[in-house]
């Protein structure tokens, strides 16, 4: 059932605006059911933007692994002023990060591709785990010119490494339409996107791009491409 839902949530969706997929996923699911992952990225904060505007008061959250840019801090604190909203940060248990750092030491994730993905399960996927077993639907900024590992991403999927549905209201449209939204309805934004900066995550993971470089390749550039995920968006399965 759940992958003939989709099908044919998609088949409604085809050629709908963001907002209107928005709408119809609220209203599919509904807010209490829902539950927004805020990384405070350009795709983020015009969902935010939609969100308020279109009244759709659904839950907003954020990881904070702890190595966040202060930028990064500067925004959320600017974000949940300018739209009169609680913002719930999840944290990773504390155990787990100091038995990490005495095993590993503080920059494991340079060493290879498994301890790189240890410190984002720890710091990431298990507090995203837990807060997902609370909800039916999750809602991203996922857009499929991001990266080779998003050329797939639909409106509407079902996440199976979470189990359940993902909603990806941005899923079609291009960087350059995020950044007119962004400039037509006066969006904050992180200033680290005007320093060459268009993929933010964990500083010691993040770069500026360079010229001709994909919009992710600053994150964990010491990887290939098709390994530049952390495990919250996996392969749909």
């Amino acid at each position: 059932m759940k992958r003939e839902k989709i099908e044919q949530l998609n088949i409604e969706l085809a050629a709908k605006s963001p907002e209107e997929i928005l709408r119809a996923a609220v209203g599919c699911f509904g807010k209490e059911n829902m539950a927004f992952a805020s990384s405070f990225g350009a795709e983020d904060q015009v969902l935010t933007d939609m969100l308020h505007r279109e009244k759709l008061p659904v839950p907003v959250f954020t990881l904070d692994t702890g190595r966040l840019h202060q930028e990064t801090y500067d925004l959320f604190d600017a974000t949940r002023k300018h739209y009169g909203i609680e913002i719930e940060a999840l944290f990773p248990e504390t155990a787990a990060v100091e038995s990490m750092l005495a095993l590993h030491g503080p920059n494991l994730f340079y060493e290879s591709i498994e301890k790189r993905r240890e410190c984002c399960r720890i710091r990431k996927v298990q507090p995203l785990t837990k807060k997902l077993s609370t909800v039916t639907a999750w809602i991203c900024g996922l857009r499929r010119e991001q990266s080779v590992t998003r050329t797939a991403v639909a409106p509407i999927e079902w996440d199976a490494a979470f189990g359940l549905y993902k909603i990806n209201p941005l899923a079609e449209v291009s960087e350059a339409w995020v950044w007119e939204y962004i400039k037509q309805h006066n969006v904050p934004f992180n200033r680290l996107h005007n320093e060459g900066y268009p993929s933010i995550g964990c500083a010691p993971c993040t770069r500026a791009v360079k010229p001709g470089e994909d919009l992710r390749a600053g994150r964990w550039w010491w990887e290939i491409a098709e390994h530049r995920e952390c495990g919250l968006h996996r392969e749909k399965q």
